[in-house]
């Protein structure tokens, strides 16, 4: 069993009272809270040891770039890269997938090909490859869902073909939930010689990702959905294939050697990280790598399976209430209506409660269009959560009930 007791001490936040109330946060797939022993580090960074890192010479530029560097083995161990010159850091999911559709789509894609995407996808992974389409001329197509909010498989196999250059996909649904069968589904795309994309911002928050296993080209991945500081990200790139994309930004760091007659790019990895990087985001990442590797997984894995459904157990008890996404096997996210009230006055009233949800499209406007819906509430659960604050939820759409209903 999990001692979530004491997981929910080592989180400062979770002390506060919103409006008088104790806080119940339960947005951790938009943004998860922090340790104490993430804060510590960034804090400690910049206490001791701040510097701007690579080829200083002096004890803190050392001191940092060994921090920054340590933070990057930590995510390739997170990861199970088989070189830290897979591991990229960015700001973040969105940023990665950008970078790949610029770098990779611009001397990859050309009129003719094929980009295939799921209809669950994040914005972050719809807008880029529709940039990247307009750019070259290739075509952008979506595999449907059911309604359940499950990717259709068949319909996949079937779009697959000769023309196809990159899948992309989630690893979870942020807006529903669903766990997609990446393995299967990367295995299927390298059958064609299909390189492969996984949005792992939602996946890596319930446990730590084998690549080489998943054998995509490229995984990517957000620190704030992992416990750590926001603005630091990962991209994991085969190196075979980041070997052979150009560099997406210019600047320092990224190059060997500058004349005006033209310039040579840096080795791997850092080809990618032109200027200064977010060095205390990294040494923040890293410690959040730390303190969730700690942890039993499969107790983890658990306590959410606990929680997800005892939450929809509870929520299919309230009248007018409807859940939205119900795939089989479904990470411990909870979308869901109510007959008469818009959810953003649902989330209003429940914040009054001091009851934390997201509302609105969660960056998936093309999921609530098949839904033929607005908007959606969504609660989310992470390993600090408890059957109490489930029962808090409940308790306060009682009361928007009461209120508006």
């Amino acid at each position: 069993m999990l001692d979530v007791a004491k997981i929910r001490a080592e989180f400062p936040i979770l002390s506060r009272k919103i409006r008088g109330r104790p806080l119940v946060y339960l947005d951790s797939a938009a943004s998860a809270q922090r340790p104490r022993a993430v804060i510590d580090a960034i804090s400690g960074y910049y206490e001791q040891h701040h510097s701007n890192v690579h080829r200083g010479v002096h004890t803190l530029s050392q001191e940092a770039t060994d921090l920054f560097e340590g933070a990057r083995e930590k995510v390739r161990r997170f990861l199970h890269a088989a070189s830290t010159r897979e591991v990229v850091f960015v700001r973040g999911t969105t940023e990665a997938i950008n970078l790949v559709a610029q770098s990779w789509g611009s001397s990859q894609l050309g009129p003719g090909d094929e980009v295939l995407i799921t209809w669950l996808e994040h914005h972050a992974n719809i807008v880029p490859w529709q940039q990247a389409c307009a750019r070259t001329g290739a075509t952008l197509r979506v595999i449907p869902i059911d309604r359940q909010g499950v990717v259709d498989q068949q319909a996949f196999r079937e779009m697959l073909g000769p023309r196809t250059r990159m899948l992309a996909i989630s690893h979870v649904s942020n807006a529903l939930g669903t766990v997609l069968p990446v393995r299967e589904m990367v295995a299927a795309a390298r059958e064609l010689g299909v390189t492969t994309l996984v949005d792992g911002a939602q996946g890596v928050p319930h446990g730590p990702v084998d690549v080489q296993a998943l054998g995509c080209d490229f995984y990517c991945f957000s620190g704030h959905k992992l416990y750590g500081p926001t603005g630091i990200g990962v991209l994991y790139a085969r190196e075979a294939v980041l070997a052979q994309m150009p560099p997406w930004q210019g600047g320092g760091d990224m190059i060997l050697n500058v004349s005006f007659e033209g310039t040579t790019y840096n080795e791997l990895p850092y080809r990618f990280e032109a200027g200064t990087p977010n060095i205390a985001g990294a040494v923040g990442l890293g410690a959040a790598i730390d303190w969730f590797g700690a942890l039993d997984h499969a107790a983890v894995a658990g306590h959410e399976a606990t929680l997800l459904a005892h939450a929809t157990e509870r929520l299919q008890q309230v009248p007018g209430l409807s859940l939205v996404g119900t795939a089989p096997g479904k990470a411990s996210v909870v979308s869901f209506t109510i007959d008469g009230i818009h959810p953003h006055d649902l989330g209003t009233i429940l914040d009054s409660e001091g009851v934390a949800i997201r509302t609105g499209h969660h960056c998936a406007m093309p999921v609530m269009k098949f839904f033929d819906l607005p908007a959606t509430a969504r609660a989310s659960f992470a390993v600090y959560n408890t059957t109490t604050e489930v029962d808090a939820l409940v308790d306060a759409l009682g009361v928007a009930r009461e209120m508006l209903g």
